[in-house]
């Protein structure tokens, strides 16, 4: 494995609310970026697994999985397996994570796991991880782990109710565990021209977080939500349809504003 000097980005993807996209945006901005010829290594942390699955690795060849990373019981390189995207590994997650907050509850500097198993060397470029939904201690680790934290935001009501208590979150880990983490920025999911509530909802969150907030919005679409049942990404899916042109365009949008921040070649 050829030795890299500058570490990769590791940007954690995360909402503590369900059906957001958050996974969806997991699979195919990773997905997107390795298209586009950077090194992308997926985490699947949440014990659901989905993104694992919506990348085609079946459960017989995960075998510990990211919960073998975190419980030191296998090194990263020992973790990392292909997919079908090239340029693109993921360490997939196993039904053992369930149990995590009651096993790892009592452990010593249990918010690091994460972060202390990722430190070893990797080709990557970007590392994202995928967290459960919640803020249990998966998603902790997650955001103790990484740079930064790139919130997917469904275009409704009830999903602007939770983003405060996320950010107070990122605050708190800001101030006692990751003085680094900063915001990657808001990806609004799941939009519809068509709703005035989607619209509305749209307009009000990019007035309160301005610049926060990515330019790309990844509308509903049926070929994105198609695409996993077959263990793809809809890029591979179907490339021509709006939900993988929307992703290729935040791929776009994220490595522009790494290229602003210098965090990414």
């Amino acid at each position: 494995m050829p030795v890299k000097n500058k570490p990769p980005r590791i940007v954690a993807i995360a909402n503590q609310k369900g059906g957001v996209g958050k996974t969806t945006t997991a699979i195919n901005l990773a997905a997107a970026l390795a298209v586009g010829g950077l090194k992308v290594l997926l985490v699947d942390i949440d014990p659901q697994g989905n993104a694992s699955t919506g990348l085609g690795i079946d459960q017989s060849i995960r075998k510990g999985g990211s919960y073998a990373l975190l419980s030191g019981d296998a090194p990263l390189a020992d973790c990392i397996i292909p997919t079908g995207v090239e340029n693109l590994s993921i360490v997939p997650a196993v039904a053992d994570l369930i149990g995590v907050d009651l096993e790892f509850g009592g452990v010593e500097k249990r918010e690091f796991l994460l972060r202390d198993a990722l430190r070893e060397q990797s080709d990557a470029d970007v590392v994202f991880i995928d967290c459960p939904p919640g803020l249990g201690l998966l998603t902790l680790n997650g955001l103790v782990a990484a740079d930064a934290v790139l919130i997917p935001l469904q275009a409704e009501f009830f999903a602007l109710e939770g983003i405060s208590q996320l950010m107070r979150t990122v605050d708190m880990i800001k101030r006692n565990l990751n003085p680094a983490l900063e915001v990657e920025g808001i990806v609004l999911t799941m939009t519809d021209r068509r709703n005035n509530l989607s619209e509305q909802v749209t307009t009000d969150v990019r007035a309160f977080f301005k610049q926060m907030v990515f330019d790309t919005v990844i509308p509903r679409n049926i070929r994105v939500t198609e695409a996993p049942s077959h263990g793809i990404p809809v890029l591979l899916y179907d490339f021509r349809s709006v939900g993988a042109q929307s992703y290729l365009a935040l791929a776009a949008e994220f490595l522009k504003r790494a290229r602003v921040k210098k965090v990414l070649a």
